[in-house]
């Protein structure tokens, strides 16, 4: 700490520096808290998703063998338009899936098979949940980004910045007291010596 400069006006600007820390860091240890709150919720989000997804593809899967002869559901079905909005989480925007509106092309009835209505809605279905998992997974790496970057102030604040201002205002208050007590000597002295020479004439 010997770069510190030991003065009243050094001393004045360290202990504002730790106000402003200790004012600023119950804010960020909130925002943690809120963060981690949300990662948790997109986390279960994100996973009742997929598990809808799986259960989707799995009803799917018996149909599988009776689309050989068929033409492909894809030719019947088009994503007309796609609707994401953003939502404010604990002060950061991310995405949230608003609307998915889907185009079907009727299939020719005398060509397919009476069950191909039925499956070209069970792939819609499969499609809206995909896109859902998709958004949910943006949405949860933006909240753990956030969360990292948050956590990492709080840690910088509670173990380096805090921690040093606190010393440093230490070192200045024990110097100006060294200097303090030794001006006090120095006083001392000079009054002893005064005292002496009038002794002495």
């Amino acid at each position: 700490m010997s770069h510190v400069r030991a003065s009243k006006q050094e001393l004045k600007r360290h202990r504002d520096a730790l106000a402003r820390f200790e004012r600023y860091l119950p804010t960020l240890q909130l925002k943690k808290r809120q963060l981690q709150m949300e990662v948790r919720r997109a986390e279960t989000e994100q996973r009742r998703a997929l598990e809808a997804l799986d259960r989707a593809s799995d009803e799917l899967e018996p149909w599988i063998a009776l689309f050989a002869d068929e033409p492909p559901v894809a030719q019947h079905l088009r994503v007309r338009a796609l609707q994401l909005g953003t939502t404010n989480i604990a002060g950061i925007e991310v995405p949230v899936l608003e609307d998915v509106a889907f185009d079907r092309i009727p299939p020719d009835l005398f060509a397919t098979a009476p069950y191909f209505e039925d499956a070209v809605a069970a792939v819609e279905t499969l499609l809206r949940l995909r896109l859902q998992v998709r958004v949910l997974a943006e949405q949860r790496a933006l909240l753990e980004a956030e969360l990292r970057v948050t956590s990492q102030r709080v840690n910088l604040f509670e173990k380096v910045k805090i921690p040093e201002a606190e010393r440093t205002i230490r070192t200045i208050r024990i110097a100006l007291g060294d200097q303090q007590a030794a001006e006090v000597v120095r006083a001392k002295i000079a009054k002893a010596k005064t005292a002496e020479r009038a002794g002495a004439s």
